[in-house]
């Protein structure tokens, strides 16, 4: 896909399982289960999909997957997998290193976004993972990454994202921001706060990554909200915002943690929301 002067590229970077009681919040799982099956420990299937922006000068990745500084432990929990994609081997598949990476756009910093940030270097020390790129995120969230409450300190991992402030790497956002004349950043309240859409757009096409506003297809009904978000009844302000917009405007949006469906078309008939079309592209 191209849109402006990017050639965009999905980079998958790992496999991975939720509780699906989490995952779907409220609703029953009688019905989540039909798009999102779970496992004998309940947990479903997702994946951590990153995108790439490549215009042959800046070549920018959005979030950065879970990486490979969690303990034994806490892998089993989530059932972290790396046997099919890694990182570094999406990014082999387009011709690039980590060291190619100039950006690095982070729609928040939760653990299974900002894992990939940093890196054990020789000393265990966490460095930041690309050592060429300047990092994004907004100011509001890192504030409350910094200082997260009981319910959503599980979450946060100040290893992945101090280190990049320590290096001089980080630099922060504010609101609505123009990256530049193809990338916006769009900040929603409902799953953490100031969490990061990223918008890429011309005259002709528009791309939205979703993040974990609408984290798969099977969330794409407003009221399907995951049980993680701090703000449930704001989320679903923003999905009926943002899904008006999607089905209004033709936008193609793209899903971070579905492993079945990367990218597509929303519609809406009678009962509500859904995926009409499911795009493929390299």
């Amino acid at each position: 896909m191209k849109i402006g002067d990017y050639e965009i590229h999905p980079v998958q970077t790992g496999l991975f399982k939720l509780d699906g009681g989490a995952m779907f919040g409220v609703v029953p799982k009688n019905l989540w289960q039909k798009t999102n099956p779970a496992d004998e420990q309940n947990r479903i299937d997702m994946c951590t999909r990153a995108l790439l922006l490549d215009n042959g000068k800046r070549k920018i990745l959005v979030d950065t997957g879970i990486g490979y500084k969690l303990s034994e432990k806490v892998n089993k929990i989530y059932d972290v997998d790396f046997s099919n994609y890694t990182l570094e081997n999406s990014l082999s598949e387009l011709g690039l290193k980590k060291s190619d990476i100039t950006d690095v756009i982070l729609t928040h910093l939760h653990f299974d976004h900002a894992g990939g940030n940093t890196e054990y270097n020789e000393n265990k020390e966490p460095v930041p993972a690309f050592p060429n790129a300047v990092y994004y995120v907004q100011k509001k969230h890192y504030e409350w990454a910094m200082n997260p409450t009981e319910r959503d300190r599980a979450s946060f991992f100040p290893e992945n994202y101090k280190p990049l402030e320590n290096a001089g790497v980080l630099n922060f956002t504010e609101g609505e921001h123009k990256f530049d004349d193809h990338i916006t950043l769009l900040p929603v309240n409902g799953h953490t706060n100031h969490m990061q859409l990223v918008k890429i757009s011309d005259d002709e096409n528009t791309l939205l990554y979703l993040a974990d506003l609408i984290p798969t297809a099977g969330h794409i009904q407003a009221p399907y909200i995951m049980g993680y978000d701090l703000f449930p009844l704001t989320t679903l302000e923003e999905k009926h915002k943002f899904l008006t917009d999607i089905t209004e405007n033709d936008i193609t949006i793209f899903f971070e943690h579905d492993p079945y469906n990367m990218s597509g078309k929303i519609g809406k008939n009678e009962r509500g929301y859904f995926l009409k079309e499911k795009i493929d592209f390299k």
